[in-house]
């Protein structure tokens, strides 16, 4: 099956380059702009975060198609770091601890990293197994949600933040229930 991955539009968090994750934004008059700017493949189905900003991408690139609410999807619970900027965590010592991991270490009063990736693992697997008499899905999510997929499945094997890609982009692929070959980017 082919499966399409594309991060929601941008933000104003996005645009502030703040951590947004559960953060419930709706997408800014640029990024739905900007979202005209792109060719998206035609699917089957849709699969959306409940994020505002995801339904909104999701509604916009595909008004004629069923778009079906996958909880699990969210983005990242980035904790205390939510809603802050770079610029603004610069100088607390538990985001320099973050950093300095790697982006490793769990969020202060937030999700650790294994659980947002299982989290987001879990839903996918299940979405697709539902839908699996679909020849194309369209998973219009996070971006976070797309790298931990992708770091799980895609061939060659990589690094969760080698598949970090702009608001509004993502990936076409194709998945044989084990692994997921990237065919193209958008």
């Amino acid at each position: 099956m082919k499966i399409i991955f594309i991060r929601h539009g941008k933000t104003l968090g996005n645009l502030e380059k703040r951590y947004i994750g559960r953060t419930d934004e709706p997408l800014s008059h640029i990024g739905r702009n900007e979202l005209f700017e792109v060719q998206y493949h035609d699917c089957d189905i849709v699969i959306a975060s409940p994020m505002k900003r995801c339904q909104e991408t999701a509604q916009m690139l595909y008004p004629s198609k069923k778009i079906v609410t996958c909880d699990g999807l969210e983005e990242c619970d980035f904790g205390d770091f939510e809603g802050k900027s770079y610029l603004e965590l610069s100088g607390n010592p538990e985001y320099q601890k973050w950093i300095d991991s790697g982006g490793k270490l769990p969020f202060p009063n937030g999700e650790s990293p294994e659980a947002f990736k299982g989290r987001c693992i879990t839903a996918f697997e299940k979405a697709v197994e539902k839908y699996s008499d679909c020849a194309v899905i369209s998973f219009v999510v996070h971006g976070g949600t797309i790298m931990a997929v992708l770091e799980k499945y895609a061939v060659p094997k990589r690094n969760y933040y080698d598949f970090q890609v702009k608001n509004g982009h993502g990936y076409i692929t194709e998945f044989d229930g084990g692994k997921i070959t990237i065919l193209e980017q958008i």
